[in-house]
């Protein structure tokens, strides 16, 4: 029985559902590209180290456990270390300005790709904190020379603390930088779960989906830490932009009551600065490492 206008509906519906899937296999092509998963190749890295005047460098990769973690490394090896962790998501190039410093040709710059990001398993994640800062240890064993210094980005802030904490004997110091510290300041989206769904998370890029992997039990990993701050006695610094719309500024107040035993701790919070500040506030930041550098070597000479 002929039915009029029932051609041109499905006709209309066939042309909603092919649209419809034209549009889920663009993001599912889109979001596997490679700007999308926040990294350098070894010859991309290189190419930018030999442009900037660096030829000393390296790449290398450890075995944590059953994690492979990948590195860039630049410096002597009988120089103090400084050693770089990445915010979420991220990778090893996001340190690449600072391989390159001349400020900071004076030490060894070690740059490392995070569980699940760069190079290191990337896909892959690792929401324990416990277990980024073993893979960050271990690394930083490969690095005997002293005195050794930690620089953490955002997320990568409570991974150096963390491994102050469970390995006090490898590191002289940490310089965190807009890191997120403080269980209660840690914002609880509605859309986090969802997008961890099996359908919603398959078209999601790998390293965002990561990304919302780990930083989703953030909180409970904080909370597990807050009652350990006290241990640090290294040497710390706080770098806090009071604009940040991704870490609450008032983290550095926590920083300020519960690290208690640093060797000495320094909060610098910046005006009219967000999130990115390792980057937009790049020679503040080396001249919090230099600044730290040179007290510890002070410390050394005095027998401290």
């Amino acid at each position: 029985m002929y039915i009029p206008g029932a051609k041109t509906s499905r006709m209309k519906l066939f042309r909603k559902r092919y649209v419809a899937l034209i549009v889920i296999l663009g993001m599912f092509v889109t979001c596997r590209m490679e700007f999308l998963k926040f990294r350098k190749s070894e010859e991309k890295q290189a190419s930018f180290l030999k442009e900037n005047g660096v030829s000393d460098y390296r790449f290398g990769e450890i075995t944590v456990g059953d994690r492979k973690v990948h590195y860039t490394h630049v410096g002597a090896d009988t120089l103090p270390v400084v050693l770089f962790v990445h915010g979420s998501p991220g990778s090893s190039a996001d340190a690449l300005g600072y391989l390159v410093n001349p400020g900071l040709r004076a030490f060894q710059r070690v740059s490392i790709d995070r569980p699940g990001f760069g190079y290191s398993d990337f896909g892959r994640v690792e929401p324990s904190l416990k277990k980024q800062a073993e893979c960050v240890a271990e690394l930083l064993r490969r690095y005997p020379a002293r005195p050794a210094v930690l620089v953490g980005h955002s997320y990568g802030g409570p991974v150096i603390a963390r491994v102050a904490m469970d390995y006090p004997g490898l590191v002289d110091g940490i310089v965190i930088v807009a890191g997120a510290l403080d269980p209660d300041l840690e914002p609880d989206y509605w859309w986090q779960k969802p997008l961890d769904w099996p359908l919603v998370r398959s078209l999601l890029p790998p390293a965002f989906r990561v990304s919302n992997q780990e930083i989703t039990p953030l909180k409970e990993e904080l909370e597990a830490m807050q009652d350990r701050w006290s241990e640090i006695n290294c040497a710390v610094t706080l770098v806090q932009g009071l604009e940040d719309g991704l870490v609450h500024p008032d983290n550095y107040l926590f920083a300020e009551k519960y690290i208690v035993n640093a060797e000495k701790l320094r909060i610098d919070t910046l005006g009219n600065a967000g999130h990115f500040i390792l980057w937009t506030r790049e020679e503040r930041i080396v001249g919090h490492i230099l600044e730290m550098m040179e007290g510890l070597a002070e410390n050394k000479k005095a027998g401290r």
